[in-house]
């Protein structure tokens, strides 16, 4: 478990006892509920703190309560190229609300707006990710942890572009081994729930205006090594959910028996309403002991 703040708020989650299957259990009770927020942005404009804490307590006064938060990233407005002085004061917004309002512990992810990519300061100790991690008590960009007999791993899909001045969505050699590992390690009958910021799977990319003959898709916008972790994933049955955010929009793709949820944008069009056709929301996820499960996508405006 890479992330230790987490581990005050959801107890002892490391290497718990896989779930004997061949016993008979309560499937129609959930062993979990999650919410799943993402694409929060959040900064003192737009509203964005009156509606992030609506946000928060909507989640809170769920019934059946909810165990705990997934934060698909982009927790802050925007570190890219951002004056040190703007990202402080975004990120200390960010932890006073989420002190005052929220009791509920929370599992992030990094998205592309939580790096700090500024060229006068790639000297600095707290240049790229290290900002982030050192205010969400992260040692690692990706970890994994156990709870309630499933798995959670949760990835680092942002990494610079091969020319260093924009970013693609993909693991990289070290972090694929790394999950490469940990399915291998894990028990079949665990079922396993992937978090990642970009896409590793989504049709969103199709929905563009003015089409002629053919749909870009960029490789920031959906995992660049979509086929290769696809591929890793129907090795490995156990893989039932792989939740991610980033396009501020909502779809669901099944793909070899695995769910691809994008789950909208807590902040939908940047605190301008509705992205498209979806309005601001976060998932909530219910999870059974059998690897089954329960979503649906929550509107709470």
């Amino acid at each position: 478990m890479e992330r230790r703040s987490v581990l005050k708020g959801l107890g002892s989650l490391a290497l718990l006892p896989a779930i004997n299957f061949g016993l008979k259990n309560d499937a129609k009770e959930p062993v979990l509920r999650l919410a799943h927020i993402t694409d929060v942005h959040l900064k003192n404009d737009f509203g964005a703190p009156a509606k992030f804490t609506k946000c928060l307590h909507h989640v809170q006064q769920q019934s059946p309560k909810v165990d705990f938060i997934l934060n698909g990233g982009d927790v802050v407005f925007d570190m890219n190229k951002e004056n040190i002085s703007v990202i402080d004061a975004q990120w200390k917004l960010q932890q006073d609300i989420i002190k005052n309002e929220c009791s509920l512990p929370t599992v992030y992810a990094l998205g592309n707006h939580d790096i700090w990519w500024n060229e006068d300061s790639k000297g600095d100790v707290f240049y790229g990710k290290k900002y982030s991690m050192n205010k969400l008590e992260l040692n690692k960009a990706y970890y994994s942890f156990i709870k309630k007999g499933w798995k959670f791993i949760v990835l680092d899909s942002t990494h610079l572009d091969i020319d260093d001045t924009w970013y693609i969505g993909k693991l990289g050699e070290e972090q694929f081994n790394w999950l490469e590992n940990e399915l291998k390690s894990t028990n079949l009958e665990t079922p396993v729930l992937v978090m990642s910021h970009i896409p590793i799977l989504t049709a969103l990319l199709m929905i563009e205006d003015n089409i002629v003959n053919k749909w870009t898709m960029l490789g920031g916008d959906m995992h660049t090594d979509t086929a290769k972790i696809i591929n890793l994933f129907y090795q490995h049955p156990n893989v039932k959910l792989a939740l991610s955010g980033h396009l501020h929009m909502r779809d669901k793709v099944i793909y070899n028996n695995v769910t691809y949820l994008c789950n909208g944008a807590v902040c939908g069009s940047w605190w301008k309403g509705n992205r498209r056709e979806t309005a601001p929301g976060y998932g909530l996820i219910d999870l059974f002991a059998d690897g089954s499960f329960e979503e649906k996508y929550v509107n709470y405006l």
